[in-house]
């Protein structure tokens, strides 16, 4: 299958420029995506066009991945309502640094002809004087042109207007292709359907500038099915980073996508083949409840982004918050991954002299800790078998709670009912 066929029936492809699909099939080609280092982490929003990049190097073609240490500075004014905080360089050098990072676990990277490579146009930008672009580059694009953008247009419309700074955007980024078509043979500019404009503008430069020919194509921005925006939950953005969104909260997003997200999104976030699609489908359509779809496109997608130890620990975490799974795991986790997969959770601080001691289970869950507001409620949900401890019930009200109930020799989980889980911390 061609490249353009796979993202014809992944259902991700939006808006092809004429003749790039022939160009593809006819020989190998240098194709690039820009990425806005305005954070050191990419996000799920940003994993199409990395799927985008994969599929372009599994079809033969030469992906090249543009991170803007320049455009950065400026900050892409596409359908934003109004203008970015501006970066100093030392930021943008290290989330440079960092999404180049990243973007190595998704992309294999080389000399060779079908090998991924990264560019950065502060490279090229850095040493261009203000007067010799406004001569050489703004003489290319009139202002009727770049006054035409649907981009532009929002932004001229709504309160906050469109800076000079942000109106030279496209002129910017269609210098990026210009020298990218010129210097690095890239014929073929992606992105994501918002990208259109600066894009063409790109295309128009390489034209007027040399007479030269490129392509452009771009894919559909993704949205759930009920209209709301993709990538973001009541915390905020879902990051690849495993520090900014811990491998369990990533695993969580997708294995909570509605059923008619996860059937659009496995095709879109994973690289399996439509007879794998649809047997995964065929089989989540028999019984829902099993949620077949979810977990295929959880697991695949948190073992690329991350790993299949990271994937496995989620899953065992999710077995242990909303199943019968045992505790075993948070022996494998780092204290900040303990406390990240208890996020939420009500958390108690006990000094490790006094647990050596023996405390009382009563005293343990309602004066050391707050689990329960009395001895009195505590005694009668524990004799009520309401109370578990470290997964396991406990109903004798004469227990003593020492060192031996520690995980990790620091922690002690409690559970109240069947879903209230609280976390005692041993210092």
């Amino acid at each position: 299958m061609s490249f353009v066929e796979e993202l014809r029936w992944r259902g991700m492809l939006q808006d092809i420029m004429p003749g790039t699909e022939e160009l593809l099939n006819k020989e190998k080609v240098s194709g690039y995506i820009g990425f806005d280092p305005t954070g050191d982490s990419l996000h799920v929003g940003h994993l199409t066009q990395i799927m985008t990049l994969i599929h372009f190097q599994n079809a033969g073609h030469k992906p090249v991945a543009l991170v803007g240490g320049a455009t950065g500075m400026i900050g892409d004014p596409s359908f934003k309502s109004a203008e970015r905080n501006l970066l100093d360089e030392a930021t943008l050098q290290h989330n440079v640094t960092s999404l180049k990072t990243q973007l190595s676990k998704f992309l294999h990277f080389g000399d060779g002809d079908n090998d991924a490579k990264m560019v950065n146009n502060y490279d090229w930008f850095k040493d261009f004087k203000f007067l010799d672009f406004i001569r050489d580059v703004g003489k290319l694009i009139t202002v009727n042109y770049m006054m035409a953008k649907d981009s532009v247009k929002k932004r001229l419309e709504g309160d906050s207007g469109l800076s000079f700074t942000e109106f030279t955007y496209q002129l910017i980024q269609g210098y990026d292709f210009y020298y990218l078509w010129k210097h690095h043979n890239c014929k073929v500019q992606m992105g994501g359907s918002d990208q259109w404009g600066n894009i063409v503008t790109g295309s128009e430069i390489i034209r007027r500038q040399d007479q030269g020919t490129a392509y452009a194509i771009t894919t559909q921005l993704i949205k759930k099915a009920d209209g709301q925006k993709f990538g973001k939950t009541e915390s905020g953005a879902v990051w690849l980073d495993p520090k900014k969104t811990s491998p369990y909260k990533f695993y969580q997003f997708w294995l909570n996508t509605t059923d008619d997200d996860a059937k659009n999104w496995i095709k879109i976030f994973t690289l399996k083949t439509k007879e794998e699609i649809d047997d995964i489908i065929a089989e989540h359509d028999v019984a829902p409840h099993t949620r077949a779809v979810q977990k295929a496109l959880a697991r695949d997608i948190t073992i690329r982004t991350h790993s299949e130890k990271d994937y496995e620990t989620a899953v065992k975490t999710s077995e242990f918050l909303f199943g019968n799974g045992s505790l075993e795991f948070l022996t494998e986790l780092s204290h900040d991954d303990v406390l990240e997969v208890f996020d939420g959770v009500p958390q108690f601080e006990i000094n490790k002299d006094q647990l050596t001691q023996g405390i009382n289970v009563l005293d343990f869950l309602a004066v050391h800790t707050h689990v329960f507001p009395s001895k009195g409620e505590a005694r009668k949900m524990l004799q009520g078998g309401g109370v578990a401890i470290n997964k396991e019930k406990i109903n004798d009200i004469e227990l003593t709670i020492d060192p031996k109930y520690l995980i990790s020799d620091r922690y002690v989980v409690v559970q109240r009912g069947k879903k209230n889980y609280f976390l005692v911390i041993v210092k």
